[in-house]
């Protein structure tokens, strides 16, 4: 009896505990890194009105649509002024679904895009690559 549990039953129960520890260490690690990842950006408002027209002033770079998220307000018309300045990215384009918007972006030239947000909550628009490169707006 006393083999089998040296060459058996030992080896089974320190690997055992092994991954009970492990286990425990990598769920404090993932409950440490939620409690601690960084909240969403909060969306700011930007740009000026002109008209009653809400301008704003979007760029296209390196890093995507900036900035973003950017703040607006239902029922309010929107003019967005879209300057693409890298060919860096796949974001040729400003596609915004809601609002049948798909707007090619020549590089280093301003574009203008009008619409007004007819719904609260977040407005998703991006790239024409199912908006893998995407910015939101916020409409309260």
């Amino acid at each position: 009896m006393r083999p089998f549990f040296s060459r058996i039953i030992k080896p089974w129960l320190a690997l055992t505990a092994a991954a009970i520890v492990a286990g425990a260490s990598q769920q404090a690690c993932t409950q440490d890194s939620a409690a601690k990842a960084p909240a969403a950006p909060a969306a700011v408002e930007v740009g000026k009105r002109e008209n009653g027209v809400h301008v704003v002033e979007l760029a296209v770079t390196e890093k995507g649509y900036e900035p973003s998220p950017v703040q607006l307000k239902k029922g309010e018309p929107v003019k967005l002024v879209v300057t693409r300045k890298t060919d860096m990215t796949c974001a040729t384009e400003l596609v915004m679904d809601e609002y049948k918007i798909d707007t090619k972006l020549p590089l280093n030239t301003p574009v203008e895009i009008a619409f007004t947000p007819s719904q609260s909550g977040t407005l998703r628009y991006g790239c024409a690559m199912g908006k893998m490169i995407a910015g939101t707006f916020v409409v309260e």
